[in-house]
């Protein structure tokens, strides 16, 4: 059994919500990851089932190992068709907000979203939300956004109601939030989730492959070059940086994706706590910004105070505007900032 991690009231309102749209859009945030895609297309398959005409929206491309997944090829993209997708939000009864808990994640949605006459509802797993939907399920806690939305399905009394479509992309969510279930996944009721999934009939082995083990021949060299040329071991603040800039990244036919998993890389080294990676954005003029750590070290606080950015204990994000060398020494004084976290954990 599953603990009531969800208030009931939100669950009764969700619940109302839902009973009473014929119309719902999904949206998440920018560069949509596998939660992500893994929440919006689960609860997608669980409304569709319900007999609601229903639409994701997301603001630009996703990684090709994820286009594989049951309904990502009716994924409509804001920064192909923003006119037909602002007539949809306009329109929507009902606005699901998927793992992320301010506007600005939405890029050039937000203003059409945060305006639309629809009752919005947040489904997240990110602190701090901000304040614009009429329901707010935010539970830092929980490993995945993908994680509520089987909880929010199971409270409303519908387990039945989700298809093996649904249970695919619920699974490939929780599992790449946590990287392969190696970080933030020491919670039983994952595994009693997962088990309910497999009785679905999906097959777990199978999407792993299909998620990490179906990449480009360039991404494998980019690695290769990445680990020789571009990680730099900082032993003595526990510490490692790897950054790449769009050069390099066109050099080895850089796609959307091929990066997934580097910022891990350097936690693979014995000593090893904190992990970045600062890579140039093909598309924008600024520098994305990955944070990992082990333990107790808070790389959400360091990417909130360099990086304009937050997220959880041992996996956030952040950007920056400027040059690559300014990046990587705002990256050495975060280090000399946090000694002592470093080197006590």
């Amino acid at each position: 059994m599953l603990s009531k991690v969800i208030l009931q009231a939100n669950i009764d309102k969700v619940e109302t919500y839902f009973e009473r749209a014929g119309k719902l859009v999904i949206v998440t945030h920018v560069s949509p990851d596998g939660d992500a895609l893994g929440s919006s297309l689960g609860l997608y398959h669980f409304l569709s089932s319900q007999g609601k005409t229903v639409n994701v929206i997301v603001p630009n491309a996703f990684p090709d190992f994820l286009r594989w997944m049951p309904g990502a090829k009716d994924i409509i993209r804001y920064d192909k068709y923003a006119e037909f997708a602002d007539k949809l939000i306009g329109e929507a009864d009902v606005i699901c907000c998927l793992d992320f808990n301010a506007l600005s994640r939405i890029d050039k949605m937000s203003k059409v979203v945060g305006e639309a006459p629809g009752r919005k509802v947040m489904v997240d797993h990110h602190l701090d939300p901000e304040p614009f939907c009429n329901v707010t399920i935010s539970h830092p806690e929980i490993s995945s956004t993908s994680e509520l939305v089987f909880r929010l399905i199971c409270r409303m009394g519908c387990f039945d109601d989700i298809s093996f479509e649904g249970a695919e992309c619920i699974y490939t969510g929780m599992m790449t939030d946590t990287g392969g279930f190696t970080y933030n996944s020491n919670s039983r009721e994952i595994y009693f989730i997962i088990s309910e999934l497999l009785s679905k009939g999906i097959d777990k082995d199978e999407i792993y492959r299909r998620v990490f083990n179906t990449y480009s021949e360039g991404r494998l060299r980019l690695m290769g070059y990445v680990l020789y040329e571009k990680m730099q071991v900082f032993a003595q603040f526990r510490s490692a940086l790897i950054w790449l800039t769009k050069a390099e990244q066109g050099q080895f036919q850089y796609m959307k994706g091929d990066t997934e998993g580097f910022v891990n890389m350097p936690l693979q080294i014995k000593g090893i706590c904190f992990s970045v990676f600062l890579r140039e954005d093909t598309e924008k003029n600024m520098i994305k910004v990955s944070l990992r750590s082990v333990g107790k070290f808070p790389c959400n606080k360091v990417a909130a105070e360099f990086f304009n950015g937050g997220g959880h204990l041992n996996a956030s994000g952040g950007e920056f505007y400027g040059t690559m060398d300014e990046a990587i020494e705002l990256f050495k004084r975060a280090l000399v900032k946090y000694e002592n976290l470093l080197l006590q954990n």
